[in-house]
């Protein structure tokens, strides 16, 4: 019995003895698989109880890798989509901080650094704030639009509650330009009414004179046809304008480039002009220095504009003035120049002077169709130039336009 109880004990002492040493040998394993799961580049463990959770634990790992560079992927090009916005975007917490601007948003409000402030402090707006507000108080999508009168913008801004976070997404949209041309789609109609109005009615007056008797009439029947005829030119001229312009800004005008010299092309214009000029008791001067470079443009249409410039020239200035047409090499090209010593035009006048029909006021209203300093913008950039004006009202006018070298 006592043999028995010895070996009992041996027993007991030796799986006792196992177990320890199984239990820190498994210890000592885990100890090793938690520092593999923190630093992946140590060699894992091996032992035949925790290879299969190593496998489980590799595996898992290879996916959350996964997971996250997809996840950065997304992040990338969501980032680089905002980036490139040109819409606003803004994401504001339920305190009305902002969080988040994409640099449209920063652009759109003049402010360098929108995030962490305040959504009245960026978009420093009445109307704006106010739309916000009532999309925090509803928790409904809120639309309003705004002038910003002392920046000149027209806004438009969409405000998007966040369910799960309390705050929401501004979407902030530039209507600027489309405001602008909405008005000069309304300018362009009112006043190609305004321009026909005037002949038609004319051409009606004149007609029901000559079927009331004039036609008869020696003396009043051959005037009037005369005057018919002069308004069927007009419109003629009009129309032929507006088609020219039409298909000049949709780019179905083909260019003849070719090497030009300026000197030539100033004289060429104003032989053209040279009657005009004369019959309004003007002076033409041509003036241009020797040794320019060769523009590369088609001769036709530079002649086109300059003869226009002149032509407005000879309508503004009075009888003794004078016009003097120039040329002078600038980096990149040449400059050509119209001038005279006119009445001018207003200062606030100078930058609308090239819209279709624009006329600066009742004293510088005269024939034609207010369609030529239009055409000549579009025929200078459609040669890679650039057309402007410069005035001191009372004393002449100055227009300017410069073409790259041949």
């Amino acid at each position: 019995m006592n043999q028995l109880s010895y070996v009992f004990a041996v027993t007991l002492l030796l799986v006792a003895a196992w177990c320890t040493w199984r239990y820190y040998d498994l210890k000592r394993s885990l100890r090793q698989v938690e520092q593999f799961m923190r630093d992946p580049q140590t060699p894992p463990p091996h032992s035949n109880e925790i290879d299969a959770l190593i496998g489980v634990i590799e595996s898992r790992r290879l996916a959350f890798n996964m997971e996250i560079k997809a996840l950065q992927t997304e992040n990338e090009r969501l980032a680089t989509v905002l980036e490139q916005l040109t819409d606003g975007v803004l994401i504001a917490n339920a305190d009305g901080r902002v969080q988040f601007a994409n640099p449209a948003a920063g652009k759109l409000f003049g402010t360098d650094e929108p995030t962490h402030q305040s959504v009245a402090q960026v978009v420093r707006s009445h109307q704006l704030i106010e739309a916000w507000k009532r999309c925090q108080q509803t928790r409904q999508i809120q639309i309003e639009a705004v002038e910003i009168p002392t920046r000149r913008q027209h806004l438009q801004i969409i405000v998007i509650p966040d369910m799960h976070e309390g705050g929401s997404l501004i979407l902030v949209q530039d209507l600027t330009q489309v405001r602008k041309l909405e008005t000069v789609r309304r300018d362009f109609i009112s006043n190609v009414s305004h321009e026909l109005r005037t002949p038609l009615a004319s051409l009606k007056a004149l007609t029901e004179t000559l079927q009331g008797g004039a036609l008869a009439d020696p003396e009043a029947g051959p005037r009037f046809l005369d005057r018919i005829h002069t308004e069927v030119d007009a419109l003629t001229q009009m129309t032929q304008e507006l088609l020219d312009l039409s298909r000049i800004e949709s780019g179905q005008v083909q260019l003849n480039f070719e090497s030009i010299s300026p000197r030539k092309l100033l004289h060429a214009s104003a032989d053209r002009m040279k009657a005009q000029v004369e019959r309004a008791n003007l002076k033409l001067d041509v003036l241009c220095a020797d040794g320019l470079p060769d523009i590369r443009a088609d001769k036709g249409r530079l002649e086109q504009v300059l003869v226009n410039l002149i032509h407005n020239a000879v309508k503004f200035t009075k009888p003794g003035g004078r016009i003097t047409l120039g040329a002078e090499a600038v980096p990149g090209g040449v400059r050509c120049a119209v001038q005279d010593t006119g009445i001018g035009i207003p200062s606030e006048s100078l930058s609308r002077i090239f819209e279709r029909f624009y006329r600066v006021d009742s004293s510088r209203t005269g024939s034609g169709t207010g369609l030529g300093l239009s055409i000549s913008k579009h025929i200078v950039e459609a040669h890679g130039g650039k057309i402007w004006a410069e005035s001191d009202e009372g004393r002449g006018s100055a227009f300017f336009f410069k073409v790259p070298a041949a």
